[in-house]
């Protein structure tokens, strides 16, 4: 027997035990698949008559515009025959090669087979004719409703994308080649991958992200030194320590959103907001949510506000003896500490000296790409299944809000995990995204009922204890972030809510890039620039753009000098807590870590 046939015969060997591998994980694959609870289809997808509308819509743009109609059915022939003959003469020329690909290019199909082997490239392109197709369809749709529309460009495309060939083990040039390199072991790999989240999930399919054991809080990351100083049901309060001799007076109190956790803000030193703020000589406080379960279910907006916001103030004026301070919104915390600043307004509490926004909404008018999930299809499905569980799962909401980015956090991850067999990446930022929160059942429905879906709070109509609050009762100097490309709070909805407040003093400024990484954005990668406008924030978002100015690198020191401005004198650095509030455990604190109960099916 010769050395190849010894090595065939190896070859065949690994298969074969791979192949054995895949068979025995399809088993634990059937078994994990059948742990998954029933949920509301509401959750799921949207109803039956978006469909009903979009399929009237184009009926009636070919029966009042047959000819455009027929124009772009006629071209789309066109270009798919032409790249029949073009692939076929290629062929008979007697070379495996493709015709020449001048179209324009797309990162799934970075492989140099999608350009050069004559399959793969006439796969590539036949499934670009038709997505383009489909979109040119959607675009004679004159008859429908401008908000209708939007919603079925964006499922539409949730479709065109999801049938993308790269999602195909038969069809991805990369998958194959490895699995033939490695004589299916990457195959097998995949398969660990694919049950391995399957069955850390219950059942439901979340592709991993980042690696669940590259990181622990508080040794490689969240790790800012700090004491909690104060804790009840809603919140551990954390005062960090001071890295200068002195600190502003007035003490600053960040209150991230609940539906993540705060250390997306504290994730390494080298881009911590978090450190960044205390080495500027800020005493500076974040609240770190509790992670409700089911016992939360009856927790509304009211509660987050008087046993969160309102208290959390208070502690933090205690602990320092201050009378006022300085807070931060970041997200549906902003929208909320709106809220919150409207009802001190109309109680005459001054106690908030200046406030700042990251990412926020308060105008709903326009909710941007986000707004195709807030129609009542889904909300009543939401609503459905929040009262069944006594919370919104943090599943639905993580899903919601990756499928606005489904190339990036959904297909490309699931492609590298399940078919090219690869560990997910170490990567921080990754990680902190797949360690989401629930919200409380009431507190949810409020939100996305009153605030998103009925605009509640630009409308004047939306209830704080009882009494209608307003954006123009908001009339501290105010300062509000909003990014460039944020997917979730778009900036022209950020400024159009802001500029109803009713301060003297706003400052508006637009960072780049999108919802987190414009926010974390350190001056010392001297990544992403910001905009600024000396005008007033008023009028058109657009006409504000226009006439503003960029400049290069972080916006972080511009608004650390506003925020200075806004802090009174230098007076000795105070450590964390006082007589009244000893440290109960170290920064990031307990709440950060804990897991809540599941809802079971």
């Amino acid at each position: 027997m010769t050395t190849e046939d010894n090595a065939a015969g190896a070859k065949l060997e690994k298969m074969t035990a791979n192949l054995a591998k895949i068979e025995a994980l399809s088993t634990r694959l059937m078994a994990a698949l059948a742990n998954k609870r029933a949920t509301d289809p509401g959750v799921q997808a949207p109803g039956q008559e978006i469909y009903m509308k979009a399929a009237a819509a184009y009926l009636a743009a070919m029966m009042q515009n047959p000819g455009k109609v027929l124009e772009q059915q006629i071209a789309y022939w066109g270009r798919t025959m032409k790249h029949y003959v073009e692939a076929q003469t290629a062929l008979a020329s007697g070379e495996l090669r493709a015709p020449a690909d001048t179209g324009p290019k797309d990162r799934r199909f970075a492989n140099p087979l999608w350009d050069t082997h004559p399959a793969f490239n006439y796969i590539k392109q036949q499934y670009l004719f038709n997505a383009e197709a489909v979109q040119d369809a959607i675009g004679v749709m004159d008859s429908i409703d401008p908000g209708d529309k939007k919603r079925v460009e964006y499922f539409t495309k949730q479709i065109v994308d999801m049938l993308s060939p790269t999602n195909f083990l038969g069809t991805n040039p990369d998958a194959l080649e490895k699995a033939v390199a490695t004589d299916g072991e990457s195959l097998v790999r995949g398969l660990e991958n694919l049950v391995a989240d399957i069955e850390a999930n219950n059942g439901e399919l979340a592709v991993t992200l980042a690696d669940r054991e590259a990181f622990v809080l508080g040794e490689n990351i969240a790790t800012t030194p700090g004491s909690v100083v104060f804790r009840n049901r809603m919140l551990e309060l954390i005062q960090y320590a001071p890295t200068t001799a002195t600190v502003y007076q007035t003490p600053l109190l960040i209150f991230p959103p609940w539906i993540n956790k705060f250390y997306v803000m504290d994730l390494k030193p080298q881009n911590s907001l978090i450190k960044w703020i205390v080495d500027q000589g800020f005493t500076l406080f974040v609240v770190s949510w509790v992670n409700p379960d089911a016992s939360y279910a009856d927790i509304g907006m009211d509660d987050y506000i008087r046993e969160g916001y309102l208290t959390a103030m208070a502690e933090v004026r205690r602990i320092t003896g201050e009378a006022q301070i300085n807070a931060v919104g970041y997200c549906i915390a902003g929208t909320t500490l709106s809220l919150t600043l409207s009802h001190l307004h109309r109680a005459g509490d001054t106690s908030v000296k200046s406030a700042t926004f990251f990412t926020m909404l308060t105008d709903f008018s326009d909710p941007g790409e986000v707004g195709v999930f807030l129609d009542n299809d889904f909300l009543d499905g939401i609503e459905r299944q929040s009262n069944a569980d006594g919370i919104l799962s943090k599943t639905f909401m993580s899903r919601t809000f990756s499928y606005l980015r489904s190339n990036d956090l959904i297909y490309g991850p699931a492609i590298k995990s399940y078919m090219l067999g690869e560990a997910p990446p170490a990567f921080d930022l990754l990680y902190w995204n797949g360690d989401g929160t629930n919200l409380p059942c009431k507190m949810a429905m409020e939100y996305l009922r009153g605030l998103c879906q009925d605009n509640g709070l630009a409308n004047g109509a939306y209830k704080v204890f009882g009494h209608n609050v307003s954006l123009k009762d908001v009339q501290i100097p105010v300062c509000a972030i909003a990014c460039e490309t944020d997917h979730i709070a778009h900036w022209r909805g950020s400024f159009n809510g802001f500029q109803q407040m009713g301060a003297a003093d706003k400052t508006f400024i637009v960072s780049q890039s999108g919802h987190i990484a414009g926010i974390i954005n350190p001056p010392s990668k001297g990544k992403y620039g910001h905009y600024t406008n000396a005008g007033p924030v008023a009028g058109d978002p657009d006409a504000w753009m226009a006439s503003a100015t960029f400049n290069q690198g972080s916006w972080w020191p511009r608004w650390g000098a506003w925020l200075a401005a806004q802090s009174g004198d230098q007076i000795d650095a105070r450590v964390p807590g006082d007589s009244g509030h000893p440290v109960l455990c170290a920064a990031p604190g307990s709440y950060v870590t804990a897991q809540p109960n599941s809802p079971k099916g």
